[in-house]
């Protein structure tokens, strides 16, 4: 008696075994061909989905330039002024120009051959351009005078800032006092010289010329001279009205 029913509890331990290891079979099948279908879905969904992607990198690579772009671009602006401060105490520290007025460069010669009326204080076109050896940033001058440099070159043409552009500013020096300063236009046809300390004893008619600038701007490339003063400022500083030595208002050569 006892004998049968050992048998038929192994019987029945044996059943359930057997029904547990196929019903793992079957789960283990199942997840199998549940995968599949999930791939093969996944692989569906890949292709309406690259674009949103790709545009997602896009987005999150041009967030990253514009705030790297952006930062260099302050540090740029930082360094050009600490550069131009330098370059004003080594020219205030040297006391003396490098540069001979009666040595400008008269030789070659450019013609102006555009003066937009809504641009007319700020650029020119010349007809020289890379196969002349015009660079970037070089001086033009007229009757002897600095009246611009060349902004922008190209193969046959160049397009010069003038000093009467509002965006125009390099550092310059009033010859008989040594003070420094910076010129600038105002974009109507006028040139002005700032950050002059009050009370230096400057007059009309003092010479004015660019301080220690580059190797295409040097030192003492003559401007023009004092015509009064502008505002006497109530910072310390007085701005000065600067009289070209060339004609701004019409021209048609310049030298470089």
């Amino acid at each position: 008696m006892d004998n049968r029913r050992s048998s038929t509890r192994e019987f029945v331990h044996g059943i359930t075994a057997l029904i547990l290891a196929l019903f793992l079979l079957g789960v283990s099948s199942g997840l199998g061909v549940l995968k599949s279908i999930v791939d093969i879905w996944g692989a569906i969904l890949f292709i309406p989905e690259y674009p949103a992607v790709i545009m997602r990198e896009m987005f999150l690579e041009w967030r990253s330039w514009s705030r790297d772009k952006d930062y260099l671009s302050g540090e740029v602006t930082r360094l050009r002024n600490e550069n131009a401060n330098l370059r004003l105490e080594l020219a205030k520290i040297a006391g003396e120009k490098i540069y001979s007025p009666d040595k400008t460069p008269e030789a070659r010669t450019a013609r102006v051959t555009l003066r937009a009326p809504m641009s007319w204080w700020s650029e020119i076109r010349i007809d020289r351009g890379e196969h002349d050896k015009i660079t970037q940033g070089l001086p033009i001058f007229s009757n002897g005078y600095l009246i611009g440099r060349v902004s922008t070159v190209s193969l046959i043409s160049s397009w010069a800032e003038l000093i009467t552009s509002s965006s125009f500013m390099i550092p310059a020096v009033i010859e008989e006092t040594r003070e420094l300063g910076v010129v600038e236009g105002d974009g109507s046809g006028s040139v002005l010289l700032r950050y002059i300390p009050a009370g230096r004893g400057v007059r009309s008619g003092m010479k004015v010329s660019t301080a220690m600038i580059g190797e295409q701007l040097p030192p003492g490339l003559p401007i023009g001279q004092i015509a009064g003063e502008f505002t006497p400022g109530s910072d310390g500083y007085t701005t000065y009205r600067i009289e070209p030595g060339a004609d701004l208002s019409r021209f048609y050569t310049v030298n470089y």
